[in-house]
């Protein structure tokens, strides 16, 4: 009987790894033939565009006062009042004009901290209505709307940035303005207009959102997708802005910094300070689909899977779509998931696709509360984020480089420095493992030094292991994602970062111990 029962365990475990194999074999085959979009070029002012249902909730206006706050970084090309499920019948750009006017109030201070920022007459004229009513019953032939012109002209613009549609309520005016577009111009034509949109939409807010990722399959879209109402937000990853009271869903975040009492002492200062309002539920719910874009050194607008302050994306295929999208999910057994390992504050690991947003919340929220005090105060007086230099390259773009099993790279941060007198600089080294997984596989490599200006980067193997080591040989080139963090000791701290990507081919390549550089 016992030699029966371990024959039966046996080929038991024997059969839990054929399914896992199949499994494996399933979702390669998947990737294969949804290939990822690869990552977009470099470009410092991100083109967007702003649908929001403000005047639903507070949380709408929250991340519109944020997004004035950035505005010299982003080229805001239209600021869309629009309906959701939860507002269907009315819309409030006059609540946008409002804030817009205190910008403006403040913008002469903005300009003694930084450059670039947009004059309040730009901003008020880039504010329309968007469709009336609510969903695809309010889309069709005839239907058309302040909103879904300017969108449309926008969207027909010859610029080669990509154009950022950023959806914080229903996704109908959108439908609208590709219902126009694809009335008024060539297949070929409305493919080239198709290609240059990037979606992040904050879950479906009415039934636009799935009518246009099937009508439109190469549309580059983020969204988890949902039924129209509130039942699938507590796993969404936007939530990870600030999901810890309300969703209870952000276990190891800092929630010191999204309270009332918080908010009241950094944000709300100064005319512009003043639009901020209290949240009924969360904060700024909406704010991370614009985050990522900030040009901070993360840089991860250019490939939702990278990662970045508007939280990390994989590419896949959701139950009931058409095609693959970015959104949550993954394979497990490569680890090449939406979710991300943080140890949270509490001192103990915590995985979600919630951290992939939590994790980075300090400095964030410093960084709101430094531009909040820029409003009132003059550069002296103010805070300014780290300027951040790698093995000679300054700016904020990737720094790509080739390397081969056994080498060692150095990494060295001299030049960096901070624009505000007397700051000392404090800098981490640390490996992402979890980003730009998809389409490749993760490089196993080490750091020799996580603090300092200077650190080597070890490569070890073009794959780390799978689940079960050594069940599926190592195959074709691997990557790694090193994340330089540097912050100030400034009030508010200000933190920068440069992303180093080492892409790293078969195990069998030379030059073992050779120094890399630069791609």
């Amino acid at each position: 009987m016992k030699i029966a029962k371990l024959r039966l365990g046996r080929w038991v475990s024997l059969v839990l790894v054929m399914q896992m194999l199949w499994t494996g074999a399933a979702v390669a085959a998947q990737r294969a033939t949804e290939k990822a979009p690869p990552a977009d070029a470099f470009y410092l002012r991100p083109r967007v565009v702003i649908l929001s249902d403000i005047g639903n909730e507070p949380d709408d206006q929250m991340s519109f006062v944020r997004l004035m706050l950035y505005s010299n970084e982003l080229d805001i090309e239209a600021m869309i009042a629009a309906t959701s499920t939860w507002q269907r019948t009315t819309t409030h750009p006059e609540t946008m004009h409002a804030i817009v006017r205190a910008y403006g109030r403040v913008r002469h201070n903005l300009m003694l901290n930084a450059k670039g920022w947009p004059t309040e007459k730009q901003l008020s004229n880039r504010i329309f209505a968007g469709q009336p009513g609510y969903g695809m019953a309010d889309v069709g032939p005839g239907k058309d709307s302040p909103g879904s012109r300017a969108l449309v002209k926008v969207m027909e613009q010859k610029d080669k940035r990509p154009l950022w549609i950023c959806i914080w309520a229903g996704a109908n005016t959108l439908a609208q303005a590709l219902l126009e577009v694809r009335a008024s111009h060539t297949p070929e034509e409305t493919r080239q207009i198709v290609s240059r949109l990037r979606v992040y939409s904050i879950s479906d807010q009415d039934d636009a959102g799935p009518w246009i990722r099937r009508e439109f399959p190469t549309l580059d879209y983020i969204v988890t997708p949902s039924l129209p109402n509130s039942n699938s937000y507590y796993h969404a990853t936007w939530t990870g802005i600030s999901g810890d009271f309300y969703y209870r869903n952000c276990a190891g975040a800092d929630s010191s910094v999204i309270t009332h009492q918080w908010l009241a002492e950094n944000i709300r200062k100064g005319p512009l300070g003043k639009m901020y309002p209290k949240y009924e539920f969360i904060m700024e719910g909406d704010t991370p689909s614009f985050l990522g874009l900030i040009n901070n050194g993360l840089d991860g607008y250019l490939r939702p899977d990278w990662g970045g302050w508007g939280g990390r994306y994989v590419w896949l295929r959701p139950y009931g779509e058409t095609h693959a999208i970015w959104t949550q999910g993954g394979d497990e057994f490569f680890r090449t998931t939406s979710q991300d390992r943080v140890i949270g504050v509490d001192g103990r690991a915590h995985v979600s696709d919630q951290a992939t947003i939590w994790r980075w919340r300090k400095a964030f929220q410093d960084d709101f509360a430094a531009r909040m005090d820029w409003t009132v105060e003059d550069f002296a007086h103010a805070n300014h984020a780290p300027e951040l230099v790698v093995n000679g390259q300054g700016g904020t773009a990737p720094i790509e480089i080739m390397a081969s099993v056994g080498q060692t790279i150095t990494l060295d941060a001299k030049g960096s420095h901070d624009p505000d007198k007397g700051q000392t600089l404090r800098y981490q080294w640390w490996v992402y493992p979890e980003a730009g997984l998809d389409g490749t596989h993760g490089a196993d490599v080490s750091l020799t030094r996580a603090s300092g200006t200077r650190t080597q980067v070890v490569v070890h193997s073009a794959c780390r292991q799978g689940w079960i080591p050594g069940l599926v040989p190592c195959r074709g080139a691997g990557v790694a994602h090193i994340i330089l963090q540097v912050t100030d000791d400034g009030t508010p701290p200000l933190t920068s970062y440069r992303r180093v990507i080492v892409h790293v081919t078969a195990e069998n390549a030379g030059n073992r111990g050779a120094s890399g550089g630069t791609k």
